[in-house]
């Protein structure tokens, strides 16, 4: 079962978006991420995002930046984190989740135990940030030997010919990165999201998904009608930060960007 492609034909078939959340693994530890993907999935989150902590996470704003270094003052490992999904998936078998990070901490593990190690746990999909496509066969073969999905970004400023490239080799979804800049920026311009995001929309049958500056309501409303579903992650990643009831305040702010696009 393809849980990423089941989520978006079951949301198209409603008319309805995909609200894509991200939280860094062990941030504030792994006993509270655990409880926020929970709290995640029952007020309207879609599917989530794993960030994987890294000492060097460069296309992070300082928000992410900083649940990295939380996270990694708990020691967290990459074998924390699919022990992490292997609990979620006790009590949900459906819901997607992919790992968001950066090659050398797959690479630590070796490329064919980690996707055999990551698929036998219940991880649907893997975006790691700084993989070219020049330089992901082994993990894509690997990947797909074992059912798990490639996502791969796109930026604002990557040109058609690349962008063919890049949707060449992906799967699950497309990644659209709709501000120049780091994860968090403010300057969402919402034409310009559209423009691009309709000449990728050329390129590829794959579902595509907005992220980078969505933070609340007013940013989601104002691409939601231009993807197949939204990223958000800053402001998730910011509310664990702030420390005091994480849990009540992620399940408003997760049920205000549900609210908001379906």
């Amino acid at each position: 079962m393809n849980r990423i492609k089941t989520t978006f034909d079951a949301l198209s078939s409603n008319d309805s978006k995909a609200l894509i959340t991200y939280i860094v693994a062990g941030d504030p530890d792994l006993e509270t991420t655990l409880n926020i993907m929970n709290c995640m999935v029952e007020e309207g989150a879609d599917i989530i995002e794993i960030g994987i902590p890294f000492s060097d996470p460069m296309a992070e704003g300082v928000s992410i930046q900083k649940g990295h270094e939380r996270s990694l003052l708990n020691n967290t490992s990459i074998n924390d984190a699919l022990n992490l999904v292997s609990k979620f998936r006790k009590s949900n078998k459906t819901t997607p989740i992919v790992f968001m990070g950066y090659m050398n901490t797959f690479e630590s593990m070796g490329v064919k135990e980690f996707c055999k190690a990551a698929a036998s746990q219940g991880l649907d999909g893997l975006l790691i940030v700084d993989m070219p496509p020049e330089e992901s066969t082994e993990f894509s073969t690997e990947a797909k030997n074992n059912g798990i999905d490639v996502i791969r970004l796109i930026a604002p400023t990557t040109n058609i010919s690349r962008v063919k490239e890049i949707c060449d080799v992906s799967s699950g979804y497309i990644y659209y990165i709709s501000v120049k800049g780091i994860t968090g920026s403010n300057d969402l311009d919402s034409e310009d999201v559209k423009q691009k995001v309709k000449l990728l929309g050329g390129e590829t049958d794959l579902p595509i998904a907005i992220g980078f500056g969505i933070k609340d309501s007013d940013s989601a409303l104002s691409v939601k009608d231009l993807a197949d579903g939204i990223v958000a992650g800053s402001v998730f990643v910011d509310l664990i930060g702030e420390g005091g009831d994480t849990i009540t305040k992620i399940a408003k702010k997760t049920k205000e960007l549900s609210a908001a696009i379906k």
